[in-house]
């Protein structure tokens, strides 16, 4: 099925994305006729000490790379700049197409991005990140609090030297009680989920009363990883989208409709 012909047909797909996130996956349900549910599974906010960030960024111009690992890491590392930009000397990397595409929304250029994938991993497969072309090299990650070691660790030992630019926090939002009682919670047929700490939270917030559902569930996950953390949990139909972008992460819900 392509994407053109989806019909969502009324298909209740909880969107757990961050409130600032959500509003376009939400929009694109509604117009295939879906019916989108936003239930915002993690919170973002500005990080809990500053002091250091700030210091760092302000000596910016002294790192060769610049790498951003989500669009988060670009909105608030963006933020936390003394100028809002990066110098212009600066090579710029992307996790992902999605990352790309808000830093170019940003007027920010990454001219590293990997051809497939959207992790660490893809983008370490980049020649633009091989041994050879970051000995040496200074590199900034701009990332959340506590994010994946993976990237930094293999640059550091391909020679380059890294410093991570901690430039927001995670956190998982208050849950409101007992789910039973929402007017949404016995329609759901569908969940989409764009990262591990979401997955988590996911589990916390639907409690032991509606643990279950979660596993029953069909679940739209962006990454190999991500699938195999999801079948870790127990969760029972999981579904890979091409991408975290939402037309991506909507494709996958055609597709589902169209072989259920």
């Amino acid at each position: 099925m392509g994407f053109s012909d989806c019909n969502l047909a009324g298909v209740a797909v909880l969107v757990t994305r961050a409130a600032h996130q959500a509003q376009g996956l939400c929009n694109l349900i509604g117009e295939l006729r879906g019916r989108p549910i936003h239930f915002p599974a993690i919170e973002i906010s500005a990080p809990a000490q500053t002091e250091q960030l700030h210091e760092l960024l302000a000596h910016i111009e002294t790192f060769d790379m610049a790498v951003f690992v989500s669009a988060n890491a670009v909105k608030w590392g963006l933020n936390c700049l003394p100028e809002g930009r990066l110098p212009e000397r600066m090579k710029i990397a992307a996790v992902g197409l999605a990352t790309a595409q808000a830093l170019a929304e940003s007027g920010q250029l990454a001219s590293v991005v990997p051809e497939q994938g959207c992790d660490s991993e893809a983008l370490l497969a980049a020649a633009e990140m091989s041994a050879q072309a970051v000995a040496g090299k200074r590199v900034l990650i701009f990332r959340g609090q506590g994010g994946r070691a993976l990237l930094g660790d293999t640059l550091t030992r391909r020679g380059a030297l890294v410093d991570y630019a901690e430039v927001y926090r995670r956190s998982c939002p208050q849950p409101t009680g007992d789910l039973s009682q929402t007017s949404w919670i016995g329609d759901l047929d569908v969940i989409t989920a764009t990262s591990n700490s979401i997955l988590d939270n996911l589990f916390l917030l639907f409690g032991e009363t509606q643990g279950e559902r979660l596993l029953e569930t069909p679940l739209i996950v962006i990454s190999e990883r991500m699938r195999e953390h999801a079948h870790g949990l127990g969760c029972r139909h999981v579904i890979l989208a091409t991408g975290p972008d939402d037309r991506s992460i909507v494709a996958a819900i055609c597709r589902w409709i169209a072989h259920r």
